[in-house]
């Protein structure tokens, strides 16, 4: 079992300006069954989430207490049942004073995995259902959401707890449209110094690319961005960052220093480097796209200059080996308007 412990509270606040409402749950050591699967369907929308932001947690610990609560349990100076007890608390004293409604399950896990432990803050929320009840009448109810994952946060506990400086050991999803009660979940957390993963998407594109150009030709330097684009899709898959190390064996398994060496003197990248890439726009390694003025067009970068020839000085772009289902479209579409 993976679950240490467990422990959820239904926090309420409908009418802003009212006292919000909250409900604690008793506190689960090892719960196993349905917990472990909830968990872990909470964990895969987790891991799946784009745009997750990373950081530390904040030094203003008489704002933010939530790191201090959590040393003391982990030290073993307070049980889980008195760290979840003053959260809980907090969360209300933070919705008591939201505009916003609210309502939703605020979930603490303790995750302890063969080779390292996680601590997972979630919101789970809540769709609407129907169903006949006993006299077959039909009845609304409310059931946990499995396809949803709008705020949570997950935490390292042995890098944190090894305190590397710099080191992000936070993972926040903060989902678009969170409001004013997203706000007040990142202050309970107490999440700062994100990450600029649009800058380090770009510095993970570069390295990769100018790596790719010192291929011996075309073909080994598409090989290179596929076998970048690949690690960094299954590294999002696991909800992990890129280290360039790993990477670097990744690309070349009989040479595994190659990438490390050569973006460290080319790039200044440390081989001890961590990046947090956006993957979507890592596809842009294996594919080349665009849009605009009523045209949608794109397709894989290997097949440039080979089913795919751009004209730079005409801007023209040949197609060759059209795709059956775009030809057919195609041989319609001209028919009836040869028929018209």
């Amino acid at each position: 079992m993976s679950i240490r412990y467990l422990r959820t509270a239904f926090a309420s606040q409908m009418q802003p300006g009212q006292p919000a409402l909250i409900k604690s749950g008793e506190t689960l050591k090892e719960p196993g069954g349905d917990y472990e699967a909830l968990h872990k369907q909470m964990k895969r929308l987790f891991n799946s989430k784009p745009g997750k932001k990373y950081g530390r947690f904040s030094e203003d610990v008489g704002d933010s207490p939530f790191s201090a609560w959590l040393k003391d349990y982990l030290e073993d100076k307070q049980t889980f049942a008195s760290l979840t007890d003053r959260l809980f608390s907090q969360w209300q004293d933070h919705l008591n004073g939201s505009q916003d409604e609210h309502q939703g399950h605020l979930m603490l896990v303790h995750e302890a995995l063969a080779d390292s432990d996680a601590i997972y803050l979630l919101i789970v929320e809540s769709d609407s259902a129907m169903r006949f009840d006993g006299s077959q009448a039909l009845d609304g109810t409310d059931v946990l959401s499995l396809s949803r994952l709008n705020l949570a946060l997950r935490i390292e506990l042995d890098d944190w707890q090894s305190d590397a400086r710099g080191e992000n050991y936070l993972t926040l999803v903060h989902a678009r449209g969170a409001g004013e009660t997203g706000d007040l979940f990142i202050r309970l957390c107490g999440f700062t110094n994100q990450v600029d993963v649009e800058k380090e998407t770009l510095t993970f594109l570069d390295a990769v690319e100018a790596f790719a150009r010192q291929s011996d030709g075309p073909e080994d330097a598409g090989k290179v961005r596929h076998r970048a684009y690949e690690f960094c899709k299954e590294q999002h898959a696991l909800g992990e960052p890129v280290a360039v190390e790993a990477l670097s064996g990744y690309l070349d398994e009989e040479q595994p220093e190659r990438f490390k060496q050569f973006a460290a003197e080319a790039r200044d990248l440390p081989e001890g480097m961590v990046l947090h890439p956006d993957h979507r726009k890592v596809k842009k390694l294996v594919r080349i796209a665009g849009s605009g003025g009523g045209m949608s067009v794109s397709f894989s970068s290997d097949l440039v200059n080979q089913a795919i020839y751009y004209d730079r000085e005409k801007d023209a772009l040949t197609i060759t080996r059209l795709p059956k289902a775009l030809r057919e479209q195609l041989q319609k579409y001209l028919e009836a308007r040869d028929d018209a």
